[in-house]
């Protein structure tokens, strides 16, 4: 059974900076483990089958307005509800005024209500966005990530292949550094982001000179914390026995990550390549592939025109 990803509701107030109006240090440890936001009309009207109790709540005008018209009797049910063990948080916005019962309800269970003066659709947006970033589900790979072109590529192979040694020479021919070594790849929506981990965020390892700071060395420019994974150079040893695809048609690969097909090439390694190069030269060819400008299918064309043109001329 997978290990529940979860939030906790303080990340939430430290990123935001919510005003806490109910509720202690205690209360701000509880789990959010959905990144959905629940506006609780329903359960203010007394209905609460098929409620999703996991989901942060937000209280706007019309809610506020709405527990004005309430009954004591029935705010009280309805707050109950809302504190329930399962609900992380309450949040409201546009700086109103906690309903009395409501804050009596959540100081008798420590439960944690918290104020902004954010209007609620642009909280909702900002909740979501950070929530699904920090529940997405994470997949390690070896590997480096670096910035070229604008393109976040995810450079792969088996230890001893010079991958670091190749992003040193990509990031001093201007390119930006990621992550080095490992990869941390999160899922948000169809898109996979790659970051390094905190302890390796900006270091670079060349064997025989040991651990860089890559920011220190070539300027801050120079790295990022995050990038889009667009494309994949998995690296692999020459070997002279086998049959490597020189046109690019028959080499159209992807691999999946959490899901997502990212398109890769695999480049064969040898000395005397300048993987660099070739390395700027792929992600420029999959750049124009995107644009519709397939240089393959380009020259497999002339082949076919020059052929049809000698059978004519015979």
């Amino acid at each position: 059974m997978s290990e529940e990803i979860y939030c906790t509701v303080k990340k939430l107030v430290d990123a935001f900076e919510f005003e806490q109006i109910t509720g202690d240090e205690d209360s701000l440890k509880r789990r959010i483990s959905v990144a959905d936001t629940n506006r609780p009309g329903l359960e203010l009207a007394g209905f609460f089958e098929n409620s999703q109790v996991k989901r942060t709540v937000v209280l706007g005008d019309k809610e506020i307005s709405y527990i004005k018209t309430m009954t004591e009797e029935n705010q009280k049910k309805s707050f109950d509800f809302l504190t329930n063990e399962m609900t992380p948080v309450i949040i409201i916005t546009k700086n109103h005024e906690c309903p009395v019962l409501l804050a009596e309800c959540a100081n008798n269970k420590n439960f944690p209500i918290l104020r902004t003066s954010s209007p609620t659709w642009r909280l909702i947006i900002d909740i979501v966005t950070f929530l699904d970033e920090q529940l997405a589900k994470c997949e390690c790979i070896h590997g480096g990530l670096l910035s070229i072109y604008g393109k976040g590529v995810l450079i792969c192979g088996e230890s001893g292949m010079g991958k670091s040694e190749i992003a040193l020479e990509l990031i001093k021919r201007g390119h930006i550094l990621v992550a080095d070594d490992r990869v941390d790849c999160y899922r948000i929506h169809n898109k996979i982001i790659g970051k390094a981990p905190e302890l390796l965020k900006d270091m670079l390892e060349i064997r025989g000179i040991g651990v860089i700071n890559v920011a220190r060395m070539f300027g801050v420019s120079s790295v990022l914390p995050k990038t889009e994974i667009n494309f994949e150079v998995r690296l692999e040893p020459w070997d002279k026995n086998q049959d490597y695809d020189r046109i690019g048609i028959e080499s159209r690969k992807s691999e999946d990550i959490l899901g997502v097909e990212i398109p890769k090439i695999v480049v064969p390694v040898r000395e005397g390549r300048s993987m660099a190069v070739i390395i700027e030269s792929a992600v420029t060819n999959f750049m124009l592939n995107q644009m519709g400008m397939d240089s393959a299918k380009e020259f497999e064309q002339r082949v076919l025109d020059y052929i049809e043109n000698n059978q004519e001329g015979e």
